[in-house]
């Protein structure tokens, strides 16, 4: 695996179009697997965006510490609704991420919060396989090994989902995780409760 400097210059400075290494990735209209993964009610008020990396330990504390409360009280009450969109900063996110699109729709977010909440485990132990640590959890999410490889050899997915990151970085001026876009307003950091309910309420 390239180490992170590596893949954050791949990932920043090259054309969408031009990521190597893989064929032309499929249209998200033709990859179910890249549709836009939601948390929440279509008709909510209010939308947030919330761009992450799965080995990112900032991402992890707000899954960990804010995410539930957010859950409980913002989105299951019909005031917002989440989307969920990948922002990988080195391989092992990647990784992750393409499994955790693999997975069933109604499994992807239950899954990255699994992984946010044992990111010890298997992103960042020592002596360990990172990949079979992963397959371990995506197996326990109903991810047969067969999948789980082709997964992690499929190129194309891989390439579509730094495609989209390349579009955060454009779109939305994200060069960190966690950002969080509320409306046109992007805001990196690990933001506690009260601020990100203050953020949402100022949003229409």
């Amino acid at each position: 695996m390239p180490d992170r400097r590596s893949f954050l210059a791949l990932a920043a400075a090259a054309p969408a179009g031009l990521l190597p290494g893989a064929a032309r990735a499929q249209a998200p209209a033709e990859d179910p697997r890249m549709a836009e993964r939601v948390v929440g009610r279509a008709e909510a008020p209010v939308q947030v965006i919330e761009y992450f990396s799965l080995t990112c330990g900032h991402c992890a504390a707000f899954h960990r510490d804010t995410w539930p409360r957010v859950k409980r009280d913002l989105v299951e009450t019909g005031r917002m609704r989440m989307v969920l969109r990948d922002f990988p900063l080195d391989q092992l996110a990647l990784l992750a991420a393409a499994v955790a699109r693999s997975l069933p729709a109604e499994r992807y977010e239950p899954f990255i919060s699994t992984l946010f909440a044992t990111q010890d485990r298997w992103a960042f132990a020592r002596n360990a396989n990172p990949q079979e640590e992963l397959f371990r959890l995506a197996a326990l999410a109903g991810m047969d090994r067969a999948t789980f490889d082709a997964t992690i050899a499929d190129a194309t997915l891989q390439r579509a989902i730094l495609e989209r990151r390349v579009q955060g970085q454009q779109q939305h001026n994200v060069n960190s995780t966690p950002t969080f876009v509320f409306g046109s307003r992007s805001v990196p950091g690990n933001l506690p409760f009260d601020r990100f309910a203050a953020l949402v309420a100022e949003t229409r």
